[in-house]
């Protein structure tokens, strides 16, 4: 965590008893009307109150700036500092102007009052196309939250600078810049699903604004936050996020690690929890991914590796499911096995046919008739001993308990999950939504195969018996026993 010049003087307090409600209170009023930002604003308001630096990367017109304004709004005597950085902008317009009284006296010092070292939220738009004397001086303040102003050297109230790029920077002596800001977060325009609600938005009713945070919260939630246990379950998930992050040749440095978890503590601390666990990695993704192309493809590991919400295709059970319905298919279209010839059979159904359709022509009674059809139609199904339709549906209800079993098991980890969900204010509603329901699709393709299941097991159940039929049991079907 950035030193603490930035921060107010530490305290050994909890977080008041109503900040997890004044904190939703924020979040409701920061993301207000802006869609698909739920984990931007969440992520930035969580590493404002933790003192680190954001940089939004994303087109123009994203909502980038008014994202920072209102998170200005929140904090309770921060000034706001904004500009536009060109390759032609100058250390004046950030840091400013000369002091000519001090040059009267031979000294170079800067009058700052209302520029970026007086500060408490500030947002520097096209932050890489400053030239490297901003830069440099930059580097310094973002870091050490101290600027230096002559010959010496002065502290600021900076809580976080808000950067914001249409892309992350190719060039390498940008690198050490770039590492200043902890999250870096992808902001794009709205999709397809949200476009309507977008042109149809009322930017007159915006709701009143929240008590804001005030030094004293921030100061109480980073020391809650540090007594935030890691945990053996957030050690080995941070363990294996590094191995994976390594196998995707990403680089990231020792520093990042420990703010990354010092983040997540502040999190957990905000909402009540006194350790760490494999969910709070949801944000590890955007600390450690340098650009839009990794994030996807780490925040995916992290859901299918750390959470486990991926929906699951239950391959044994849907051929299980598949062969028996091909087998009842099978079974009730087997010839009957008796002495009576085939074309015998076939004469007096047609004849039965013909003399029911004559009857029914003349306005005679046709019910015997039509019973004499049905029961030769009936007599050419092939019956099946008592012990062979027992065995059947033995073995169907020996499936039916693996899939109520496996439906058990996922619908516990689905309700497991939503628990651990439960109270986490930072978590994006949209994950959450996702990784539960991942569980519940797989829920459905169960509940599916079960009904396809129960359906089938009434095909076999009603198959025509012969008692005197030898009980011969028939030999279970291949293949779907195994997983």
């Amino acid at each position: 965590m950035s030193p603490s010049a930035a921060h107010p003087p530490a305290s050994t307090a909890s977080p008041p008893a109503d900040l997890q409600n004044r904190l939703q209170q924020q979040l409701q009023a920061l993301g207000h009307g802006l869609l698909e930002r739920d984990s931007v604003v969440r992520l930035l308001l969580l590493a404002t109150l933790a003192g680190e630096h954001v940089l939004l990367i994303g087109p123009p017109g994203t909502a980038k700036s008014e994202l920072a304004r209102r998170l200005h709004r929140a904090f309770d005597g921060a000034r706001y500092f904004e500009r536009l950085l060109t390759r032609f902008s100058t250390p004046e317009e950030l840091f400013g102007p000369l002091s000519l009284k001090a040059l009267e006296d031979d000294r170079y010092e800067r009058l700052t009052d209302g520029y970026l070292p007086t500060a408490g939220i500030a947002f520097l738009d096209e932050v890489f196309k400053a030239n490297s004397a901003i830069l440099n001086a930059l580097l310094t303040l973002l870091n050490e939250r101290e600027f230096d102003n002559g010959a010496g050297r002065q502290r600021t109230p900076l809580i976080s600078v808000i950067g914001a790029s249409n892309e992350a920077p190719a060039d390498e002596s940008l690198q050490a810049f770039h590492d200043r800001f902890l999250l870096r977060l992808p902001v794009a325009p709205v999709g397809d699903d949200a476009f309507a609600a977008l042109l149809q938005l009322d930017d007159t009713a915006a709701p009143a604004l929240p008590p804001p945070l005030t030094a004293a919260d921030r100061a109480a939630v980073q020391a809650a936050g540090r007594r935030v246990a890691l945990g053996d379950e957030a050690l080995a998930a941070l363990t294996a996020l590094r191995a994976e992050v390594a196998r995707q040749g990403l680089t990231v440095s020792d520093r990042r690690w420990r703010q990354a978890v010092a983040l997540m503590r502040c999190a957990a601390a905000t909402e009540g929890r006194n350790a760490l666990d494999a969910l709070d990695l949801w944000l590890a993704p955007f600390v450690v991914c340098v650009d839009a192309d990794s994030l996807p493809r780490l925040a995916a590991w992290v859901t299918e590796t750390l959470v486990q919400a991926v929906p699951q295709p239950l391959p044994w059970l849907d051929h299980a499911v598949t062969a028996f319905d091909k087998q009842l298919e099978l079974e009730q279209s087997l010839p009957a096995e008796d002495t009576e010839a085939p074309d015998d059979r076939a004469g007096k159904l047609a004849l039965a046919r013909a003399l029911g359709s004559e009857d029914t022509a003349s306005g005679a009674d046709s019910g015997m008739l039509r019973f004499v059809a049905s029961s030769l139609e009936d007599r050419q199904r092939r019956r099946f001993s008592p012990v062979h339709i027992a065995a059947r549906l033995a073995q169907l209800d020996a499936l039916a308990t693996r899939a109520e079993t496996a439906r058990q098991q996922v619908q516990a980890a689905h309700d497991q999950l939503a628990r651990r969900m439960a109270g986490r204010l930072w978590l994006p509603p949209t994950l959450a939504t996702g990784w539960l329901g991942a569980h519940g699709q797989t829920l459905a393709t169960l509940q599916g195969l079960q009904a396809r299941l129960a359906t089938t097991r009434a095909g076999f159940a009603t198959l025509p018996v012969d008692d005197r039929l030898p009980a011969v049991a028939p030999a279970p079907l291949a293949g779907v026993d195994g997983d």
